[in-house]
C-alpha cells in the first residue's frame, strides 16, 4: 500500500536512520519569573539551591532551553519510546506551545518515517497528533507484496498534567503525574485487515511520572500503559480472529543526564504486550521489549536534534537494531 501522505523529501533526508524519536533530557516544565535571568547581562538563571547551571537563559517566553523536549514516534512528549509526564512545546500556565518533528529509520529489514505535530495548553494538556509510515522493503517483496510496500497508521493524543512540577518541586519527592490517551488507527487493510484479520483500530491508556533531580541533572521516568497494540500498532490490534481484546499491562522508563547546557545522554526501556507469539506457529510474530541509548543536542533556542541506537526486539523475523536521527522544532 503507497501512502499519499508520505515525505519523500524527508525520507530521502533521513534514510539509513533509525526508528524512534528519543529524548532531549529536558524536563518540560515552567520557571518563575524571579528565576529568569535576563539577556542583558548574559546571566543564567538561577532555582532553589543554584541547582539550574547546566541550563540555558530563556530568549522569550517562561520556559528554559530543551524544556520542550522532543516526541516520540506516536507524538507525545518526551522520550522516542516513553511518553512522560512533562507537557511538550514552551508554553507556560499562561501560553500556548507548540512542537513539530519528524523522525527517519532504517534497520535491517524495516523503514519508517514517523512525523507529526502537539500543542501545548498552559504547560496543563498536550493535543497531539502522529502520523507513521512503516515500510515492508525486501520484506513485503517476499510476501509478493512488493518494494513499495507500507503499512500507516495514524496516532490521535492528549496528556493532561494532574500533579507535580518537574522543576518547581525540587523539596520533595513528589514527581509530575500526568494521564494519557493515544487512539491509533492502521489504514492496512491486505496485511493487518486482510491476510492477518486483526482489528485495525484501538486505544493506549497510560499513567505517568517524572522527576526531574536539578541538582545531579538527572530526569528519570516510569509510565505504565494498558493496550491492545501488537507492534506499537502496526501489527494491528489484539489476537487473530477477533480474540484475547483483552487489554495488556506494558511498562516503559526513561532516564537522562544533561552533560552540558546543550548535549544529553539517556536511555529507555518499553516492553510490548506479545500476544501474537505461536498463533502462526513459531517465534515469526514474538515480541521482545525494545531499549535504545541516545543522545541530543540543542542546535538553537526552538531546534534540537537527537541520534541514537535502539535494539528493537524481535519484529516478524528476527532481532532489528536501527540507528536513529530525530528533528524536533518547539516553541
Amino acid at each position: 500500500m503507497r501512502s499519499k501522505n508520505f515525505p519523500r523529501a524527508a525520507m530521502a533526508a533521513l534514510a539509513g536512520v533509525a526508528l524512534c524519536a528519543l529524548s532531549a533530557p529536558s524536563a518540560a516544565a515552567e520557571m518563575p519569573a524571579d528565576t529568569v535571568a535576563s539577556d542583558m547581562d548574559g546571566s543564567e538563571p538561577q532555582t532553589p539551591g543554584d541547582a539550574s547551571h547546566n541550563l540555558m537563559p530563556l530568549h522569550n517566553g517562561g520556559r528554559l532551553l530543551l524544556t520542550g523536549g522532543v516526541s516520540t514516534i506516536e507524538g507525545a512528549g518526551g522520550g522516542g519510546l516513553v511518553p512522560w509526564a512533562l507537557i511538550g512545546g514552551y508554553g507556560t500556565r499562561d501560553e500556548f506551545g507548540l512542537q513539530s518533528y519528524v523522525t527517519g529509520v532504517k534497520s535491517e529489514d524495516f523503514a519508517l518515517v514517523a512525523f507529526g505535530a502537539s500543542v501545548n495548553i498552559k504547560n496543563r494538556l498536550e493535543l497531539s497528533l502522529g502520523r507513521q509510515n512503516f515500510h515492508l522493503r525486501d520484506v513485503g517483496k517476499a510476501l509478493g507484496l512488493g518494494n513499495d510496500f507500507i503499512i500507516s497508521q495514524t496516532i490521535i493524543g492528549a496528556k493532561l498534567r494532574l500533579v507535580g512540577d518537574a522543576v518547581l518541586d525540587q523539596n520533595t519527592l513528589l514527581p509530575q503525574i500526568s494521564v494519557g490517551l493515544q487512539h491509533k488507527i492502521n489504514d492496512d487493510k491486505v496485511v493487518v485487515g486482510g491476510a492477518l484479520g486483526l482489528k485495525r483500530s484501538s486505544t493506549d491508556f497510560y499513567i505517568a511520572a517524572t522527576k526531574l533531580f536539578l541538582d545531579k541533572n538527572l530526569l528519570v521516568n516510569t509510565t505504565l500503559r494498558l493496550t491492545k497494540a501488537n507492534q506499537y500498532g502496526i501489527l494491528g490490534f489484539g489476537g487473530l480472529g477477533g480474540k484475547d481484546q483483552e487489554y495488556k499491562p506494558a511498562f516503559e522508563a526513561s532516564a537522562a543526564y544533561l552533560l552540558t547546557r546543550k548535549l544529553a545522554v539517556g536511555a529507555e526501556v518499553r516492553t510490548k504486550s506479545n500476544r501474537l507469539q505461536g498463533a502462526l506457529g513459531g517465534d515469526s510474530f514474538r515480541e521482545d521489549a525494545a531499549y535504545d541509548l541516545f543522545a541530543a543536542y540543542a542546535l538553537g533556542r526552538n531546534l534540537s536534534l537527537t541520534a541514537a541506537y535502539a535494539d528493537l526486539g524481535h519484529i516478524a523475523l528476527k532481532n532489528q537494531h536501527a540507528a536513529y536521527l530525530s528533528l524536533q522544532v518547539g516553541f
